[in-house]
């Protein structure tokens, strides 16, 4: 199964960046959210496609509209914290007042129950594996947090499973969709979305998809801005992980979605058989 999936946030919402980290230092940015996101709505209109948006709060409180946009598209909304900041440098009553906002301003718009959540960053990691426990206390019934390998932020190497799977949090039970991973030339490979996507040529990650049962994708809108200012503070290699291939990333993800089938969280979870997925207790 290929999972399609968007993380909705500003186009400056950089992790680990001193010049990015505050709500003060967002309000002497532009606003980009509303075309950046005109062009997803486009492609997915154009080629009849579902998808489940993970929103921060924060959207949600500055532009109710992009929320209810997404929400009358007929698309999933999920959770992407409030305050996109990276969890494991989060108490847990940080984490758990930051989960809890996010959920009941994405509620207020749209009328329903938010399920799912995914950590800014894929910041889940051994030492904080206790988000779990806050998630359940809220009604978070799926995670998508979970990324299998090293990262520079977040990053959970030994979880274990890199396809659905439930955690079990003393005899509490979550499902999780990880991060997909791959093998290229006898090494683990991540293709799926963000930078790797725009770094990787079409080729490689058409023939990567084509050959994984797998694939949890994980977009941005920033993905498919090539003409966003450059965000100030990174250093190269942040520069080049966080701008190469904006000029092609859209066409890029058009020509994979009508080559391969894709389908959001939601339907994804009425696919796997739970009853036969691995549990891993932690």
């Amino acid at each position: 199964m290929n999972i399609l999936t968007f993380d909705i946030e500003e186009w400056f919402h950089i992790l680990d960046n001193e010049a990015t980290s505050t709500e003060t230092h967002w309000a002497n940015f532009e606003v980009r959210i509303h075309q950046n996101m005109d062009r997803i709505h486009n492609l997915l209109n154009q080629t009849n496609q579902k998808a489940t948006f993970f929103c921060i709060g924060w959207i949600a409180r500055k532009y109710p509209e992009i929320i209810k946009q997404i929400n009358d598209n007929g698309h999933e909304i999920a959770s992407h914290s409030d305050m996109h900041q990276l969890a494991y440098k989060q108490s847990k009553k940080a984490f758990e007042d930051d989960v809890e906002k996010s959920i009941k301003h994405l509620e207020d718009i749209i009328g329903k129950k938010v399920i799912s959540y995914r950590a800014p960053g894929f910041s889940v990691k051994e030492e904080n594996k206790w988000v779990f426990e806050i998630l359940m206390k809220f009604g978070i019934e799926i995670d998508c947090s979970i990324f299998p390998a090293k990262r520079a932020h977040g990053g959970f190497e030994n979880f274990g499973a890199a396809v659905p799977c439930w955690i079990d949090v003393e005899g509490m039970r979550i499902k999780e969709f990880p991060i997909n991973l791959s093998t290229f030339l006898g090494k683990s490979l991540i293709f799926s979305g963000g930078g790797y996507f725009r770094l990787l040529p079409y080729h490689i990650i058409k023939r990567l998809t084509k050959n994984s049962d797998y694939v949890m994708t994980y977009f941005h809108p920033r993905d498919f801005d090539p003409t966003q200012p450059m965000v100030p503070g990174l250093n190269y290699i942040r520069k080049l992980k966080s701008y190469y291939g904006l000029e092609n990333a859209l066409r890029k993800l058009e020509k994979l979605i009508k080559e391969e089938h894709f389908i959001d969280l939601k339907t994804a979870d009425t696919q796997v058989d739970w009853t036969k997925a691995k549990v891993l207790k932690i």
